[in-house]
């Protein structure tokens, strides 16, 4: 089940707000708790009972890890936590990629030995939960928190339906306060403002998301059904450029469009969830598009693997460059069991590198227009990466983009596409001096008033029924992130 469904917008949702808002309050976590067990239960029912048993596991784990005397214990009970979730991740999500590289080096050494693996399904959202337990595990050790003493508490903060399928990825201290306690968000106007931002980040997905998607999906499809980079190299560059740039707009509001969904639902039942995005593609460097994008990975990459590897506290510049490199390629690899999204880690960690080196220095001398169309040069190339699964096909794609083509398939926009387009452009490019980050600001973080209020609601209804209107003619459209 998915937010942007016709059946979970007008039936699932209503249905359960309604049930939320009825409940004594000492009972509505409780009800959250059932309704995320059987939201995720419903699109994956084989997988409820991995999640309910890990986390189950790692409550008790971590209760005896605090309890436990001596530092070596607590490190061994740490170890034994996080090594269950990393095992259970990498079961899933890397064992096949890992087999099936290894067949293929025994075929170049003319090896007959192939190891056979099933294809797995792994859990929905396992990439993301297993972050959070590490955080809670790892934060409890080192003293930033007590361990919960209720279970029912932990699970609500693990399996918190809005945030379960694609984040943001939440540290536990972050909302210990409103698992026990949301009186003080308990009103008329977080509601109204949890309902605004989800119907926003609805919009965004559903209006401008799905049509750019169309857009990528139909060129990139040329290449996908193709034998090698045929059909990348049979693009014209213009329709390269297009489904580079369909992409590049397709993957920011779908994913910005869930988070903004995810933190309207948590505001609605009483929570505050961090932000994940702030306008990621005026960004200056490498370095900046990393500060606004994905920001909940960012720091959590930043707090549970750069400083532990000695963050920018390394003696040699070359450790530290290694270690960006590594965060980041580890960083895509977290995105998906592919050597694509390795390239595209490598990529930006390579960037961040060569701008600690001189590129920061050298960028600082021409204008911050220039420095954010550079950046967003940079970030376009790494998209075909993450978009194209095969390495060959997305260097022969990129290839296309220049100029290394026969030119034979073009693709003509239409005018609402064009449209749509613009309208990309402009909300998440265009919008140089962050007038759209400060209007988000000024209207959904804070106490708004009653005349703001007479304005913001019907907008907001018109763009939940235009996009319901969407839904219902174009059909569902899965968002990018819950397949990793």
């Amino acid at each position: 089940m998915v937010f942007s469904s016709s059946f979970f917008l007008t039936l699932i949702l209503p249905v359960f707000i309604v049930l939320y808002l009825l409940a004594d309050k000492k009972y509505r976590n409780y009800l959250l708790l059932v309704f995320s067990c059987f939201f995720y239960a419903w699109g994956a029912p084989q997988f409820i009972f991995v999640i309910l048993g890990t986390t189950l596991l790692d409550f008790f784990l971590v209760r005896t890890m605090d309890a436990a005397e001596g530092k070596k214990k607590r490190r061994l009970l740490l170890l034994l936590s996080v090594s269950v979730n990393l095992g259970l991740l990498f079961y899933f999500k890397y064992c096949g990629f890992f087999v099936e590289n290894f067949n293929d080096l025994v075929k170049v050494f003319g090896g007959e030995t192939q190891i056979n693996w099933p294809k797995l399904i792994f859990p929905i959202g396992i990439s993301f939960y297993t972050f959070e337990t590490i955080t809670y595990v790892v934060d409890v050790y080192r003293r930033v928190h007590k361990p919960l003493t209720k279970f029912t508490d932990y699970l609500l903060y693990i399996i918190c339906f809005p945030k379960l399928i694609a984040g943001p990825i939440i540290r536990y201290h972050e909302i210990s306060d409103q698992i026990s306690n949301r009186d003080k968000n308990d009103t008329v106007d977080m509601k109204l403002s949890g309902f605004y931002i989800f119907c926003t980040g609805l919009a965004k997905k559903v209006l401008i998301a799905d049509t750019m998607g169309a857009i990528s999906n139909a060129i990139y499809g040329h290449m996908e059904t193709g034998e090698g980079a045929v059909y990348a190299l049979d693009l014209t560059t213009s329709a390269a450029w297009i489904a580079a740039m369909a992409y590049t707009f397709q993957i920011y509001f779908d994913f910005s469009g869930y988070s903004n969904m995810a933190i309207g639902l948590a505001k609605i039942f009483g929570f505050v969830f961090p932000e994940n995005f702030n306008s990621p593609y005026i960004a200056e460097s490498i370095t900046d598009f990393w500060r606004r994008w994905h920001i909940t990975l960012g720091n959590w990459m930043k707090n549970y693997l750069y400083i532990p590897l000695g963050g920018n506290r390394v003696s040699k510049k070359s450790r530290l460059y290694f270690n960006l490199c590594l965060v980041f390629v580890l960083s895509g690899f977290w995105h998906g069991a592919s050597w694509n999204f390795i390239l595209w880690g490598l990529w930006h960690g390579l960037f961040l590198v060569l701008e600690r080196i001189f590129l920061l220095r050298l960028t600082a001398r021409i204008g911050r227009m220039p420095r954010i169309l550079f950046t967003f040069f940079i970030v376009v190339l790494g998209w075909v990466m993450f978009r194209v699964e095969n390495v060959n096909k997305a260097i022969q794609y990129i290839g296309a983009m220049f100029g290394v083509n026969n030119s034979k398939i073009g693709y003509p926009l239409s005018k609402q596409q064009i449209i749509i387009g613009i309208a990309a452009l402009i909300f998440s490019w265009f919008c140089i001096p962050g007038k759209l980050e400060k209007f988000q600001d000024y209207f959904f973080n804070r106490e708004l008033k009653l005349r703001e209020h007479y304005w913001l609601a019907p907008v907001c209804v018109l763009l939940f029924m235009v996009s319901l209107a969407a839904l219902s003619g174009s059909g569902f459209n899965s968002f990018i992130y819950f397949r990793f």
